[in-house]
């Protein structure tokens, strides 16, 4: 299983807590990148993405992430890849688990006011996955921190609020990573997330903005 896979899977067991599809799909472009430069299939040079000699190994989404590298200079920068890459990815990373029979999909029912249940099936890919977690195997801890799923909020009282919203200071603080193509990439998937959150704060102003001019007339 590639960490992109395992973070899929321990956000959709956290039940208890919601996880925001855009913030998840940003932290799984992530996870993808540093899959790929385990794999070699690409490198860091500073903040851009250069293309490897490796191959990603027999995983569809992984493969297709591989064959999305640009290959020309200037190439791309980590951040613009999370963008790019990210869209709508958390989606994908469900219908693949589906396909590998390692979900239950319940279809929702419009008319009857039910949402779609998506459950996890007991396998032994999911249970490494979740060992992964508990062990506080640090990449998969600052990916699952970035998108509020860090287990460690849970005793911080109010501190837990601003979790993942900064990775790059809490692997400083918490995780001996050293690393500086893990460390770059972990601080991109923090700064993005912060950016798409900044992005639903300012619409959310200007939608009560705009509910208050109508309430006006």
């Amino acid at each position: 299983m590639s960490t992109a896979q395992d973070l899929a899977i321990i956000a959709l067991s956290a039940s208890d807590r919601e996880v925001g599809q855009g913030d998840l799909s940003l932290a799984l472009a992530g996870a993808e990148v540093l899959d790929l430069v385990e794999a070699q299939v690409i490198g860091l040079d500073g903040e851009r993405l250069v293309p490897g000699t490796g191959s990603a190994a027999d995983d569809r989404l992984l493969g297709e992430a591989a064959s999305s590298v640009v290959r020309q200079e200037p190439y791309e920068a980590v951040e613009d890849w999370l963008w790019r890459r990210g869209r709508e990815l958390s989606a994908a990373y469900t219908d693949e688990l589906e396909r590998a029979g390692l979900v239950n999909r319940t279809r929702g029912n419009r008319l009857l006011s039910r949402p779609e249940r998506v459950a996890l099936v007991d396998s032994p890919a999911v249970r490494r996955a979740e060992e992964r977690r508990a062990s506080g195997e640090p990449v998969l801890a600052a990916l699952a921190a970035a998108v509020g799923l860090d287990d460690r909020a849970d005793d911080k009282g109010e501190e837990g609020d601003d979790e993942g919203q900064d990775v790059g200071k809490d692997l400083d603080a918490g995780h001996d990573l050293t690393d500086d193509a893990t460390v770059t990439v972990l601080a991109a998937v923090g700064n993005a997330v912060m950016e798409l959150e900044a992005v639903r704060q300012r619409r959310s102003v200007e939608n009560a903005a705009f509910d208050n001019v109508w309430r006006g007339f």
